[in-house]
């Protein structure tokens, strides 16, 4: 008989409620759930497939082991005896630094992704760790540590309550929006304007959210920090608002800052963007005028040259309209299960590069490495080099740039382990594959990006379909993992929750009541964890974590949550469709922790990268350049094999203007090379006026076509990876980040 459970959707950053139509095992049907606190019912096509991608029969079930050169079926014991015989191995024998570990996009879509990396990088000693944020969101992680010392605290646009709101390189109505979390974007902008509000958007694409704007700006690809410079320096130089007391007086570097942007005026940016200086002031004055505003910047000035230097001044916008942690600006939001905010002050602030990788001297950024280097540093011989690489929910063959060269350096390692639940282009390397079961038999919260949520909530399923047999569940698979890179595997290790889980929970209680500012201080950390409730350890941490987080009842020294008293597990499950803890509030003061308290405006890493900014002014722009572009029924490289998703727009075809069509000719329909820095690919044209003259786009996450990946729906229609344009050397110096957009290449012609 079929019913009805509620999930969560772990499909992209909105986290829409789901109500699911389950027959026996098997997930039948997906709707909106329309009482979810958060969502109201929206739903989107990638969760309207929830059941095909959960049931894709190309989903591993078994775990597989490499035997005799080939990968094959195993059991659970065997496959982590195999990790927790070599990977301790390796580091005895080369030391930590001979492991490195790759953590991809679906990670951050996981409580186990949320809960044990940490655990196992501690437990391996490596600081090689490479993550997908350095081919999109690093340099926002950058900004904002550098201005307010915390990488972590980006604050959102107040979507709700905004009345002008100018959205940078984003396309949320197709990507339902980034580092920005919010169910029915493209229902918030249009009620943005039905109130009277204004939306500008800045993107060489005219792109679904494009045509919702009341402007639509199309400069240069890669000129945002150029923009925003410009911009600013007219708020300051023409506009000089009134900024508000509260946030006046936490600033520090704002005479610094008018003369490090003196020389970007409209008219010495105008060429550069391609847009003209009355353009400029024009969009600085309508934003100084609002009432209220908020500036957004994504992916498409992230994963540029100056990507850091636009995220910062991104905030420096917000920050000069008096906008920033202010209703209908910018505003920091407070998650259920973070941290309580602590008295305010001084904090220990924000650095980059503590380390440099072995070969190429980079420099780490938030304890990460860039992606794009991980190839050189498995290929090149010496102390440190790479040989044993543990690959969770990542595909960077895919994702990073030259994925020609790091399938050849992956097929070169001593040992590797990947958690996926497909063989793809990077998991065909394993020597172990641990495959995790499919979302309707996990558990969901979303501990990364209720910290990105316009709107402060909070909301937990169970699973909503029983773990079958044979599979194990994906925090179970963590917790083992961590255990074997400890070299614990067989029938002396314990429970892995009582191994693993039990030690996180005792060791966090032991801080919190030794904290003299704490309400437990001094009190029994045993006797609190025997107070803690569910069902499994990640539900005992998820009640720790709610219990000592900003809403949470302290054991019972808390305060009211909006929940019938402070948040605990218990009352979160009396709550099925999650409860609601109202809109985003002030709260600057909690959130810095700058070495001096106060917003550094002008940090020196930024100051030393403003000069190679102005030399921009001067630099002759590419004839051509390209950029990627989002699909609504798509997220990266990871749900191209459900038919549901597939065809329609979601196609790989490289998008050129008629003009630039017409002066290389290309037809619609026919095919082009294209050629860049990393090498040649061959690809459809289609001619559209949707970009502008000059720039080609090309969609990320394609090229499923190499042996021994299983995936069958993706193989029949393999599009190109435009990331083999790239060979790697293309970065933002000061996040690693990949140059993903706005690079040169040329065209021409195939028969």
């Amino acid at each position: 008989m079929p019913r009805t459970a509620l999930r969560i959707c772990p499909l992209c950053e909105a986290t829409c409620g789901l109500t699911l139509t389950v027959d026996g095992a098997t997930v039948t049907g997906a709707r909106g759930d329309r009482e979810d606190v958060f969502s109201r019912g929206f739903i989107c096509p990638k969760g309207a497939a929830f059941g095909a991608l959960d049931s894709d029969p190309d989903r591993l079930r078994t775990p597989l082991v490499r035997r005799g050169g080939r990968l094959r079926e195993a059991g659970w014991d065997e496959a982590f005896e195999a990790v927790a015989t070599a990977l301790p191995a390796l580091v005895s024998e080369y030391g930590a630094q001979s492991v490195g570990v790759v953590l991809g996009n679906p990670n951050v879509h996981t409580m186990a992704g949320a809960l044990y990396p940490p655990l196992l990088l501690r437990t391996l000693g490596t600081r090689n760790l490479f993550t997908a944020s350095t081919l999109d969101q690093m340099p926002k992680h950058v900004s904002s540590g550098l201005l307010f010392g915390d990488p972590f605290a980006i604050p959102v646009p107040d979507l709700d309550r905004t009345g002008f709101l100018l959205l940078i390189g984003a396309n949320p109505v197709e990507s339902n929006g980034s580092l920005c979390t919010a169910p029915d974007f493209p229902g918030r902008l249009k009620a943005l304007r039905a109130r009277g509000g204004t939306l500008v958007v800045v993107d060489p694409r005219r792109t679904r959210t494009a045509r919702l704007a009341d402007r639509h700006l199309a400069p240069r690809p890669g000129s945002d920090a150029l923009l925003l410079a410009a911009l600013a320096r007219t708020l300051l130089a023409d506009h000089r608002p009134t900024l508000p007391p509260e946030l006046a007086d936490r600033l520090h570097g704002l005479r610094e800052l008018r003369e490090a942007l003196a020389r970007f005026t409209p008219e010495a940016v105008a060429p550069a963007c391609d847009i003209t200086a009355a353009e400029i002031r024009d969009l600085a004055r309508d934003l100084a005028a609002a009432p209220t505003a908020a500036v957004y910047g994504r992916i498409g000035s992230c994963t540029v040259e100056y990507g850091t230097l636009a995220s910062w001044l991104v905030d420096v916008l917000n920050i000069l309209t008096g906008n920033l942690d202010r209703p209908g600006g910018a505003l920091f939001p407070l998650p259920a299960a973070g941290p309580r905010p602590r008295p305010g002050g001084p904090g220990r602030g924000f650095t980059l590069g503590r380390w440099q990788s072995r070969v190429g001297g980079h420099p780490e950024a938030k304890s990460e490495l860039p992606l794009a280097a991980l190839a050189e540093e498995i290929e090149t011989p010496g102390e440190g080099r790479i040989r044993g690489l543990v690959a969770i929910a990542a595909n960077p063959v895919l994702s990073s740039p030259d994925g020609r060269r790091l399938d050849a350096a992956l097929a070169g390692l001593d040992f590797m382990v990947s958690v996926d639940p497909y063989l793809n282009e990077t998991s065909r390397h394993a020597h172990v594959v641990l495959p995790p079961p499919p979302p309707a038999q996990s558990a969901h919260h979303d501990f990364a990006f209720n910290g990105f949520a316009v709107r402060n909530q909070v909301r937990y399923t169970r699973p909503a379909v029983p773990l079958q047999e044979g599979l194990l569940d994906e925090c179970e698979i963590h917790a083992r993992l961590v255990l074997a890179a400890a070299g614990l595997h067989g029938p002396a290790v314990p429970d892995a929750a009582e191994a693993v889980d039990e030690p996180v929970i005792r060791a966090a209680l032991a801080k919190e009541t030794a904290d003299p500012d704490s309400p437990l201080h001094g009190q029994d950390p045993g006797r609190l964890a025997g107070l803690l409730t569910g069902a499994s350890g990640p539900e005992r941490r998820l009640d720790l974590m709610l219990r000592l987080g900003p809403y949470g009842d302290l054991f019972g020294a808390g305060h009211d949550a909006r929940a019938g008293g402070g948040l605990t597990l218990a009352r979160l499950l009396d709550r099925p469709h999650g409860i609601d803890l109202g809109p985003l509030q002030p709260r600057l003061p909690d959130v810095l922790k700058t070495r001096s308290g106060r917003i550094e405006l002008l940090p020196d890493p930024i100051a030393a990268e403003l000069p190679r900014l102005r030399s921009a002014l001067a630099e002759r722009p590419a004839a051509l350049v390209l950029v990627g572009r989002r699909h609504l029924r798509s997220n990266n490289s990871w749900m191209h094999n459900v038919p549901a998703l597939a065809g329609g727009s979601n196609r790989c075809t490289l998008h050129v203007h008629p003009q630039d069509a017409e002066r290389l000719g290309l037809t619609d329909g026919g095919r082009a090379r294209v050629t860049a820095d990393g090498g040649s690919l061959d690809v459809p044209v289609e001619v559209t006026d949707t970009v502008r003259a000059g720039v080609v786009s090309l969609p990320h996450g394609w090229g499923h076509d190499r042996d021994g990946a299983r995936l069958s729906v993706a193989a029949a229609s393999p599009g190109a990876n435009v990331n083999q344009l790239l060979d790697g050397s293309r970065l933002d110096p000061l996040s690693g980040t990949a140059v993903l957009n706005g690079f040169p290449v040329e065209l021409a012609p195939l028969p």
